[in-house]
């Protein structure tokens, strides 16, 4: 089943993000953005429940972009169970954030994906995406970040 997010649904999110990036993220600080994210008409969670239990995630956000004069939705986060995966789940996720974006009057829907993810790329590609653009990130903490990583 698909639906939008709520609060009781933090657990589950926070497991299947701190999964998919391999840490383990402060419960605390998670869960107090994920409330403020909720009360956002920006961001909308999408969950995929299986059998009364979280098992997909994916969080999009609506923004109005300058360099493209329109509204734009982007994938922020998407994680699915691992042990489903390949089972179509973020196939209908993705469809029904592309759909909302859609309707909401979105141009385009964007994601950044870490380039070690290559499973995840073949995914995007499948449902059509394309591959323009480049990421770039700079650590603000102090430590120069020399190799790219899952899991800091």
């Amino acid at each position: 089943m698909l639906r939008i997010g709520n609060m009781a649904d933090c657990p589950a999110v926070y497991r299947l993000i701190c999964d998919m990036e391999q840490t383990k993220l402060s419960y605390d600080v998670f869960s107090q953005i994920y409330e403020k994210q909720l009360g956002y008409k920006e961001y909308v969670c999408l969950i995929f429940e299986q059998e009364q239990q979280v098992v997909g995630v994916l969080n999009l956000r609506l923004e109005w972009q300058l360099h493209h004069a329109a509204l734009i939705a982007e994938i922020m986060e998407f994680a699915v169970d691992p042990h489903l995966r390949s089972k179509g789940i973020g196939k209908k996720l993705f469809a029904y954030a592309a759909q909302l974006a859609k309707e909401a009057g979105c141009l385009q829907i964007e994601v950044a994906c870490n380039r070690l993810r290559t499973e995840t790329h073949r995914f995007y590609l499948r449902e059509g995406m394309q591959k323009y653009h480049y990421k770039f990130t700079k650590s603000l903490q102090g430590e120069e970040i020399k190799e790219n990583a899952i899991g800091r």
